[in-house]
């Protein structure tokens, strides 16, 4: 029996790029890039200073109430949630609230509290913890915030697995649809590491791009690090059109994979392995697929496996791949970037433009793929795949496609 087909009918963000799809999509497009100096967050004895940060939140009326429980991940993931839920014009009333629910991935958790209470505790002498410390720091805490927010009273959790997150949040709500419990799923990531405990973590991965990110550029020095939150409302073809929704775009499918060798070191294989999975789940051939937005990150190592990766699950289509990273402009927003990257798929399904790689400068013989450098390109894509491959060899790859009633 045929599974029953997922749609995706709505879609919310904020990052550096902007505070909803709108704005991100039209930097994105633009290939206009978010990252910089860092100005908003302190520094103290960081040697880098680069990110990807949101200068400021939009309005969002969160009464003081409820926001001194909220971590900052909790905060860009209901700003998130809630624009998706408004442009599928979902609205939740006692008839459908126990059948509305949400994943919500973090890549690690509340880092804003948890710097706090460092700092109060163990340099300046505070003799407590926040009260709300726990329920502000914890994996699950963007989900069940969405969740009172919005009032969904379906399934609701979290996913953790670093970078992979949100893809690994996306293809989780999908099965709570294919399992019947829910019609309608919100589904994404969020992150919010730009403390100083979190950067100097980074820093001594020593990964960090000094100046920005240049995925699949021979020049590239490394990943930036953002923050941000993506939101997709997925629901049933047949709820969505009973209820005369907008469909944006089809989900197809997805593929996971582990590497099993390396906490930090990617293989070949694992992504591989994903992407080829994802096409199978999909019933996608590869010369279905048109453009892959890459994990990207800029690192040396990545690129060149990532690269490995496609030419292997594609073959010889491959050459007729588009490919960017838009790591380039948002950075790499951790649990929330596969989502933030997923907005961009279906953008591009719907717009016809791929997005480019920014800051691209000089091309990598070892990344020889049609990388979309630094200006967009018009082109039908028929179908999409999103690329997120994960410290702890974790990786998970989401396949959309034009919709076709």
């Amino acid at each position: 029996m045929a599974r029953p087909r997922i749609v995706i009918t709505g879609l919310g963000g904020v990052c550096a790029l902007g505070t909803d799809v709108a704005a991100i999509w039209d930097a994105m497009r633009a290939g206009r890039s978010g990252i910089g100096p860092l100005t908003t967050v302190p520094l103290h004895d960081l040697k880098v200073n680069t990110g990807a940060e949101i200068k400021t939140l939009p309005e969002h009326g969160i009464e003081h109430r409820r926001l001194v429980t909220m971590d900052r991940f909790s905060l860009l993931a209901v700003i998130a949630a809630r624009e998706a839920a408004a442009q599928a014009g979902l609205g939740i009333d006692e008839n459908n609230t126990r059948r509305v629910g949400a994943v919500i991935g973090a890549g690690v958790a509340g880092w804003e509290t948890i710097e706090d209470n460092y700092r109060g505790i163990l340099l300046d002498g505070r003799p407590r913890a926040n009260i709300f410390s726990v329920p502000r720091a914890m994996t699950g805490a963007p989900a069940g915030q969405v969740s009172m927010d919005l009032g969904l009273r379906g399934p609701v959790y979290g996913v953790s697995s670093a970078c992979s997150t949100a893809n690994h949040s996306i293809s989780s709500a999908v099965d709570q649809l294919l399992l019947g419990r829910a019609d309608v799923m919100l589904a994404g990531g969020t992150e919010a590491p730009l403390v100083w405990g979190i950067l100097k973590g980074w820093e001594a991965l020593r990964v960090l791009a000094k100046e920005t990110c240049r995925p699949f550029s021979a020049d590239r020095e490394g990943l930036v690090i953002g923050e941000g939150a993506g939101v997709v409302v997925l629901e049933t073809l047949d709820h969505a059109l009973a209820r005369g929704a907008t469909i944006l775009a089809e989900y197809a499918g997805a593929g996971m994979s582990a590497d099993a060798t390396d906490i930090v070191a990617p293989t070949v294989d694992g992504p591989t392995n994903a992407i080829r999975n994802c096409l199978e789940d999909a019933g996608l051939a590869p010369e279905d697929v048109d453009y892959v937005n890459a994990h990207g990150t800029g690192t040396k190592a990545n690129d060149q496996i990532e690269t490995q990766a496609i030419r292997g699950a594609f073959g010889a289509a491959a050459d007729r791949l588009s490919v960017s990273s838009t790591k380039s402009m948002h950075g790499h927003c951790l649990g929330a970037t596969a989502a933030i990257e997923l907005i961009a798929c279906v953008k591009a399904i719907t717009d016809g433009v791929v997005p480019p790689t920014a800051n691209y400068r000089e091309a990598d013989p070892a990344c020889d793929l049609d990388v979309t450098p630094n200006a967009a390109r018009q082109r039908e894509i028929r179908a999409a795949i999103s690329n997120s491959f994960a410290f702890g060899g974790t990786n998970a790859t989401v396949a959309v496609k034009a919709y076709r009633p």
